[in-house]
């Protein structure tokens, strides 16, 4: 499948099937008139990619995740863990949200937000 065939089915842009290839995504063979041709199975790969950077993974991620999917005996199993680990990750970044959120709250009601927890008051204190 051509280039412009794959871009259709998965509704992107030829560009960004460029750029998943210039990063190692995905690959496509080339025929002898140098354009790209796409294994079938690319569909399914590009859809993957989508679906992942919505759920919040980065473009690096995704790339060193992609073999291991790949080549997993249980894809749907490999898949499930995959997602766990991140949703682990996203409550781990959540809790760490709230706690600067009610620190950002507790120094804004003092009268100097930043002298609050440093080692010496003296680096901040007032000159006339």
């Amino acid at each position: 499948m051509r280039i412009g065939e794959l871009a259709r089915t998965c509704a992107v842009s030829c560009d960004t099937l460029r750029f998943y290839e210039q990063r190692g995504l995905i690959k496509a063979r080339r025929s002898a008139n140098g354009y790209r041709d796409y294994p079938p199975e690319m569909v399914q790969l590009v859809q993957y990619i989508k679906t992942a950077q919505r759920l919040g993974f980065s473009l690096g991620e995704i790339g060193s995740s992609v073999a291991g999917l790949w080549n997993a005996p249980d894809a749907d199993s490999a898949v499930t863990q995959l997602l766990q680990d991140k949703l682990v990750l996203i409550e781990s970044r959540i809790a760490e949200l709230g706690e600067l959120r009610l620190e950002l709250q507790h120094r804004l009601q003092q009268s100097c937000p930043l002298r609050t927890g440093l080692s010496s008051d003296k680096e901040f204190a007032h000159e006339p």
